[in-house]
């Protein structure tokens, strides 16, 4: 695994990997690296063999009363993992790799004042300005984000799409612990008794999941069983619940085809966000 730190660094590496003929795929991360993210590089590395993963805390997505400082990072561990998982070039920008302060920032437009946006207000202006950086540095042939992080994932590919990036966007299942919880670095903030509570968010959401499937294509009547299962575990303080169409997430009168299930709480601390994708085939 080779190493770098600055933009010529990382530029000259990735030179040397095509000039050998190798893909490129791409796997951004914040660092405290987990399973999910072992899976990303995998699914990256079947795309295309040269894995680049970078680990970068991006303050630009971080609000005011945030947990910036807090955030979990172990540069030695992350190497450690990204070694052991095959990476080919692991790049750990400086904060130099941020846009001057007053310069360009990229504006998400309507849907980035939603969901997670009407809750971490510049959330995803600070995500796509990096990822727009990231993405024209190493200039990847694919780039894998998670789908539990998936009005990010939405986002990026309108962003691809609408500026003309070169890079096919991928978006990669979400690891759980047995218990259904959504890997997450931050789940490290749980303590013992919300750690035991945190899987209620992703079984309200297979209540959702169930409606649907039973036939239930309103999505407020969805959202509403979401809400009543929330509500059985008190400690858990929701942000939002929505039911949207999963290619774009954007609402409608009736559920059809793929469809998200999207919900934040927090527990404690701990901010948590999940969400399921449900096919419910044709309008009905």
């Amino acid at each position: 695994m080779k190493r770098a730190v600055t933009v010529a660094q990382v530029r000259g590496l990735l030179a040397e990997l095509r000039g050998a003929g190798a893909g490129v795929s791409f796997v951004p991360t914040m660092g405290g690296l987990h399973e999910g993210h072992a899976s990303l590089v995998e699914r990256a590395r079947q795309a295309a063999p040269a894995v680049v993963l970078s680990v970068f805390v991006n303050p630009l997505q971080f609000g005011p009363d945030e947990d910036l400082a807090a955030y979990p990072r172990d540069p030695q561990r992350d190497a450690r993992l990204a070694q052991e998982w095959g990476v080919a070039v692991l790049f750990t920008p400086s904060s130099e790799f941020l846009p001057a302060e007053g310069g360009v920032r990229l504006d998400p437009g309507p849907l980035g004042g939603r969901l997670e946006g009407a809750v971490r207000p510049d959330h995803f202006r600070g995500v796509l300005t990096i990822v727009a950086k990231l993405l024209n540095v190493v200039r990847p042939d694919v780039a894998v984000f998670g789908q539990k992080d998936l009005q990010q994932a939405v986002l990026v590919r309108h962003m691809v799409r609408d500026l003309d990036v070169p890079v096919r966007i991928d978006v990669g299942a979400t690891v759980r612990e047995p218990d259904g919880l959504a890997l997450s670095s931050r789940n490290a903030y749980l303590t013992a008794a919300e750690r035991a509570d945190a899987p209620a968010l992703q079984r309200a959401l297979l209540v959702g999941e169930a409606a649907l499937l039973s036939g239930q294509r309103e999505p407020g009547r969805v959202r509403e069983a979401i809400v009543r299962a929330l509500d059985e575990t008190p400690s858990l303080h929701p942000d939002y619940v929505a039911v949207l169409r999963a290619e774009d997430l954007a609402e409608s009168s009736l559920a059809h085809g793929p469809t998200a299930l999207l919900a934040a709480a927090r527990l404690g601390r701990t901010r948590l966000i999940d969400n399921r994708i449900v096919d419910v085939g044709g309008a009905s």
